[in-house]
């Protein structure tokens, strides 16, 4: 039976509209895009989960803050107050502004990785992953063996396997490790959360082989909420407590403030210890790819909105509702039958599309195929997270088989009602109803050599 819907913590003062196509209309849309969800054009999606990345709406306050944004190249009003706002969340000596997460990793990725080094992950997301490659390094994921199964419900299923990890570090051999990732939440594992005592474990193995540990932190506020109602001897505890706890055992962080920042652009890099060498090299990269290093690619209003959204995102009330939204819709699926990885996480719920199509190869790319049917049904925008997006070794160019065949419904903050919810989870009931008509799935018929699920051209396979 479906849960009682979280009401909104707030009330709407802009709409935007939309409109639904129809079923014809639809299906020549997906195939002019060739199959690629990335490639239709926004207006064309009814509901767009293909993210909740800059997807936000901002609150009254950040939007008046985008009025008094201080647009001085160098030392402006509105960088003092987010580097002011960062270090009083997350207790860190010094905080970068970038314009979103993957510029996070392109300064810091590469002072730290290189040819013949190792990144280690509890799991690695798409850009993530991409900027190891990029540096010349390669990127192991190692995930708790209960992520891997999605019908499993326990908690923290995002956990670094610390026992793997330990393992992996003394195979590869300390000295080739060059960075450990924690990514809270857990994107690739459904956004499933980490614990305080797993990021206390990873730390003292971390510190035991004297190597840095980073924590990928683009729903931290998420992941926070979580500690704070599973993990025991958290619950009296205030979520800002919780994040610095957080954050203290880790030397550095890279966010996507897209996320949990809940705007619509921009990025941060902390560094723990201000006095670090690393931080000659990071501003340096910083204003080679970025800009000065007191704006980092941001506009003096992006970074009032995001000084401001920052302290939203730690809201109790906000979070209960955010997180009630994701178990709202978890419950309707549960009542149909429809697999996904439970619980359901943080930022959106994460479809079994290998258990939707049993039948359909990796290799034919069940999440992708799940979908292109979702966006024919109803006209909703989601992504793979599976095959498709892993993609090719980079050393054989052989496709690589995901641990996880998802169909991801990423859930905007602040932007849908209810009403919307049950229009997905009607679609995602109508599709389950004929999924054994559904043979065949989809095939490449080109692809770029990285991130090719940005850009990469479909059709049904034969």
């Amino acid at each position: 039976m479906a849960i009682k819907y979280v009401p909104e913590p707030f009330r709407i003062k802009v709409v935007e509209p939309l409109r639904m196509l129809t079923r014809e209309e639809r299906e020549a849309k997906i195939k002019e895009a060739n199959f690629n969800v990335f490639n239709l054009r926004g207006e064309d999606c009814y509901i767009d989960l293909l993210t909740d990345s800059g997807t936000n709406a901002m609150s009254q306050n950040q939007w008046g803050g985008l009025m008094i944004g201080d647009e001085s190249y160098a030392g402006a009003n509105s960088y003092f107050k987010l580097a002011e706002a960062g270090k009083d969340i997350f207790n860190y000596g010094y905080i970068q502004p970038v314009h979103q997460g993957r510029a996070a990793e392109k300064v810091v990725f590469p002072i730290l990785l290189g040819k013949g080094k190792y990144a280690i992950s509890n799991m690695f997301f798409d850009t993530t992953r991409a900027h190891v490659e990029l540096a010349g390094a390669r990127a192991i994921d190692c995930v708790v063996e209960e992520a891997k199964d999605p019908g499993k419900r326990a908690k923290f299923k995002g956990n670094m396997d610390v026992v793997g990890l330990e393992k992996l570090i003394n195979e590869l051999g300390p000295e080739n490790v060059g960075l450990v990732v924690l990514t809270v939440t857990n994107n690739s594992a459904g956004g499933q959360p980490v614990s305080i005592k797993n990021m206390r474990e990873t730390s003292d193995i971390c510190k035991k082989y004297n190597i840095l540990l980073d924590i990928d932190s683009a729903r931290f506020a998420e992941n926070a909420y979580f500690i704070k109602r599973d993990e025991e001897g958290y619950a009296g505890k205030p979520i800002k407590e919780i994040v610095r706890e957080m954050f203290s055992y880790a030397d550095l962080f890279t966010m996507s403030a897209k996320k949990d920042g809940i705007v619509n652009m921009g990025g941060l890099i902390g560094v723990k210890d201000a006095d670090t060498p690393l931080l000659l090299p990071i501003r340096a990269n910083c204003i080679s790819y970025e800009g000065f290093f007191t704006y980092g690619g941001l506009n003096g209003r992006d970074m009032e909105a995001l000084a401001i959204g920052l302290y939203e995102s730690i809201n109790d009330d906000y979070l209960a509702y955010r997180i009630g939204q994701m178990e709202y819709i978890a419950s309707k699926l549960d009542d149909a039958g429809i697999v996904y990885q439970s619980p359901v996480g943080g930022h959106g719920v994460f479809i079994d599309a290998q258990h939707m199509f049993p039948d359909l190869p990796y290799y034919e790319f069940p999440g992708q195929t799940l979908a292109i049917e979702l966006y024919k049904e109803a006209g909703i925008r989601c992504c793979d997270i599976g095959s498709y997006m892993l993609g090719n070794d980079p050393d054989t160019g052989e496709q690589l088989k995901s641990q996880f065949e998802f169909t991801r419904l990423a859930i905007p903050r602040r932007v849908y009602t209810q009403a919307h919810f049950d229009v997905v989870t009607d679609a995602l009931v109508a599709i389950k109803e004929r999924a054994h008509s559904i043979k065949r799935g989809y095939r490449i018929t080109w692809e770029p050599p990285i991130l090719r699920h940005f850009q990469a051209r479909l059709a049904p396979a034969e």
